[in-house]
This record gives structure tokens, sequence and C-alpha cells, in this order.
């Protein structure tokens, strides 16, 4: 499956819905080559069965073709609530889109990107989805529902994001954090993507996040960046200035005066986040700009079938 190339032909911003629609087409007929084998070809009327369920409704037909048991669906059942969070601070909007690029291919592009295919891919297997987007404000809250009218809400939500670029804009991800977590009642699965780039106590930062896990909710954080420049450093070696997006902060350097501490410093700062999610029991996953959707969808199947 050639994702990049499906892309390709679409045009620099299109109708978002048709982007994401076309990846998910791609990743399902990708997934006789995954260990989803058998997933795609019934995928909207079945699920993977589970030990202990009741064994009624097995495809044994199905059965029969993948050598894996699924239950089949029916068009009543919620399988899945589940929230897309979104920091839309100015960080994300990093880095400053040239003539020519796509707009996923900043942070808050792809996010954006990412979480449209989510909500394709939740649309198919009849799943409720809700949003919160957050930068030093709230700046939008839908609940988890599952009706067409309600998808087409949360499109238009995200096609507004790229259409408004924050300048500017701070995060308050501890403040939003808290307040998302004590806005989720039923049991969801809860996936944020952000930068970590919060500039406040890494502490209070973490226990924000291990609020999203209250009433047993799955939590994945998607940790976007732009690793050539954000964890590599990869610049030349002319004078530059540097510029902090959310505080007008200037800095000029040559970079590979600080290469090598700056990427000793990523490096920790990455592996700190890593740890903490693990002990939190948080699903971790770093995730570049320049890389392929595979990563976003396969790790939303893997956790939706362990969330049980």
């Amino acid at each position: 499956m050639k994702i990049d190339k499906q892309i390709e032909k679409i045009s620099r911003f299109e109708h978002l819905e048709l982007l994401a629609n076309q990846i998910v087409e791609g990743f399902i007929s990708g997934m006789h080559k995954s260990p989803f084998h058998g997933f795609s070809a019934e995928f909207a009327e079945h699920k993977i069965y589970n030990a202990g369920e009741s064994t009624k409704h097995i495809d044994w037909k199905l059965y029969a073709k993948t050598d894996r048991l699924y239950t089949k669906r029916f068009e009543e059942e919620t399988n899945l609530r589940c929230h897309l969070i979104i920091d839309n601070s100015s960080s994300m909007h990093y880095p400053k889109l040239k003539d020519g690029q796509f707009f996923y291919e900043n942070k808050i592009g792809f996010s954006v990107l990412a979480s449209a295919v989510l909500m394709n891919l939740l649309k198919k297997q009849r799943d409720a989805v809700g949003l919160s987007i957050y930068s030093d404000t709230y700046d939008y809250y839908a609940p988890e529902k599952g009706s067409e009218r309600h998808h087409r809400m949360l499109l238009n939500q995200l096609e507004s994001i790229l259409q408004t670029p924050k300048e500017a804009k701070r995060t308050d991800t501890i403040t939003y954090l808290h307040h998302i977590a004590e806005k989720m009642h039923r049991r969801s699965m809860i996936i944020l993507f952000t930068d970590m780039f919060q500039g406040e106590d890494d502490e209070r930062l973490f226990k924000a996040l291990q609020h999203l896990k209250h009433n047993k909710h799955k939590v994945v954080l998607f940790h976007v960046i732009d690793k050539k420049t954000e964890f590599n450093f990869d610049f030349d070696n002319a004078p530059r200035k540097f510029i902090d997006v959310e505080t007008g902060e200037q800095v000029n350097l040559f970079a590979e005066n600080i290469k090598k501490d700056y990427e000793k410093l990523a490096e920790a700062y990455f592996e700190k986040v890593a740890n903490t999610c693990s002990q939190y029991k948080i699903k971790y996953v770093p995730v570049s700009v320049d890389e392929k959707f595979e990563k976003i969808l396969t790790t939303y199947l893997i956790e939706k079938q362990k969330f049980g």
C-alpha cells in the first residue's frame, strides 16, 4: 500500500474527509499483510471474539476463512466511545508551511488529518467519537456521539483549525486536561495529540495525564514532533534567529554550537515522558510529521482490542 502516492493525488488542501477516507481505505486493503488479517473483509460487521464471551454469535464461516474467531455485531451495538483531544497552541503550528507543502506537514495539520482518519475508522465500526481542542483556552468540546450529523460537525471543526492558525497562543495543557477528565463520565478511549512543549512543571503535567485515566479510561498519547528539527536539531551552521512561537522570545546562535547538548536534553525529555506514561499505564507513541498514518491506525486497533 502506498499511502503517500494516494496523498499526492490530492491537492494541498482539499476536502479533509476525502483524504481521510482514502487513507483508511488504503490501510484496510493492506490489512491482509498485517496481524489483523481477515479483519478488513467484514470490517463493519464483526468484532474480535474475547475469551469468556458467549459463543452464540461467533461467525464460523469467517473462522473457516481466517482461522480467527469473530462475533457478529449488530446495528444497535455501541462498541466504543472515543474522545480525541488536540493541542492547538502556537507550537503545534510549527514548522511554518512553505508554498507547495501539504497541510499535514506541520504538527497541527498532521494531528488534524490523523484525527479525521481515526474518525473515519470509528464511523466504519459504528463507534461514538467526541472532540476537544485547547490552547490557552478551551477552544472546543463535543461529547461522544455516532450520528452522521455529529461526524460532519467534527470534520468542519477540524477544517477550521487549519484555516485559522494560532499566533502567540500558549498552552495550558494542565488546566484543560483536568477539565476534559471531569467531563468524561462513561468509560472511553481517550486519544491526545500534543507536542508536549508546555513550559510548565512536568510533575503537574503528568498528574493531569493521569487524571484522564480515572473511571478506567484508556489513554493514548501521540507525541507529535518535527523530528528533523525538534529532536535531531538538524540545521545548517549559518547564523540563525530562533523564536519561541508562543512567547516571542528570540535567541541568535549557530546551531552547530549547541546541537549535541540540545539532542542530549531532547533525548532525556522524551525518555522521561515515555517512562512516566509507562508508569501511569498510558500508551505513549512518539510520531513525527514525516511519518505515515499506518502507525496511528495500527496503534488504535491494537489498543481497542485491549480495551475490552
